[in-house]
């Protein structure tokens, strides 16, 4: 395979259908798109890592979305990374890419002295999926508490608890460089399977995972799931090379997988990188502030000041234009 045709697969969203298996899923591949996000700030790895795991899963969970509605994920924890919050916003017209943006909140110094693995570092605390259909409407939003060893486990309790739907993660990140480059750059690669949703399942109250939650294993019986694990037993053989790259394209690795299962392949859907700041937004999260709140964020020179926490950008007004006197 060329290096040209593995870079045209990288920040897609493949979907595709197991006919046999009644299975469907995505693969994805991100790697400008993700450098870009984690450009915007100076994240010690261990976050640069759950970023990247958390935008993986944004993309590849928001790909069902309606144009122009947004999928978010809000991720908190008692621990030195308290906050991961992503946004997957639908494409604006058929055939344009979705835009993923992403940021987190941590605490330096506890941090530092961590020495579990990055998910560990996110302590106790919930994972939460909002979906936003646009104005007029109530968003949507499932929660879940933070539970299993990584963000992927938590999306596959997520699914199971509030959508009842057996769903599976098999997700890979890493810094890598390009030969002859001078810095190595973050990549992610994943499948997810979905066993697809019955008109009026069955399910337990009390399930089999943490604290009485539902697993995926909890979902199905009989010749469903039969079919699932056949499924997860080949999922369990993909590979990290494979998973991030660059010489085996999504097709030919859903075709290594799962060719017994009868692989049937839809559009393709690009990922960008996209954030929807802007002075107007600004100003209008700003409206919610007092007059006291705004006097204190004016600084010396009489300006009030905001930055972006997904993108950096660094807005600046003054008080008149929120409606509020000038600091004297």
């Amino acid at each position: 395979m060329t290096l040209a045709k593995a870079i045209a697969w990288d920040d897609t969203v493949l979907p595709f259908q197991l006919d046999r298996a009644d299975i469907r899923g995505r693969v994805a591949r991100l790697d400008r798109s993700l450098q870009t996000i984690l450009d915007q700030h100076d994240y010690p790895v261990q976050v640069e890592a759950l970023v990247a795991e958390a935008a993986l899963l944004t993309a590849m969970i928001g790909q069902t979305i309606k144009l122009r509605w947004k999928l978010s994920l809000q991720i908190r924890g008692d621990g030195p990374i308290r906050l991961i919050a992503t946004d997957y916003f639908g494409p604006k017209k058929e055939g344009q890419p979705g835009r993923v943006r992403a940021y987190a909140g941590y605490d330096a110094e506890r941090l530092a002295g961590h020495r579990g693995t990055p998910f560990e570092a996110m302590g106790k605390g919930m994972f939460a999926i909002l979906i936003d259909q646009g104005e007029g409407m109530v968003p949507y939003q499932g929660i879940t508490p933070l539970t299993g060893d990584s963000l992927a486990a938590c999306a596959e309790t997520y699914f199971a608890q509030s959508e009842q739907l057996p769903t599976r993660f098999a997700l890979a990140m890493a810094q890598a460089a390009v030969p002859g480059g001078d810095k190595a750059e973050w990549r992610g690669g994943g499948v997810m399977v979905q066993h697809m949703p019955k008109a009026s399942p069955s399910v337990a109250s009390e399930g089999s995972g943490e604290g009485g939650l539902l697993t995926r294993d909890d979902l199905l019986d009989g010749d469903d799931a039969e079919d699932w694990n056949r499924v997860n037993t080949l999922l369990d053989t993909v590979e990290t090379t494979e998973l991030i790259g660059p010489h085996v394209t999504p097709d030919t690795l859903l075709v290594r997988l799962f060719h017994e299962e009868q692989p049937r392949v839809f559009e393709v859907q690009p990922v960008h990188f996209g954030c929807t700041c802007g002075p107007e937004k600004v100003v209008q999260s700003l409206s919610i502030y007092s007059a006291r709140d705004i006097a204190h964020m004016t600084t010396d020179d009489g300006k009030v000041t905001a930055d972006c926490q997904f993108c950096g950008a660094h807005y600046e007004f003054a008080p008149e234009a929120l409606g509020f006197e000038a600091k004297h």
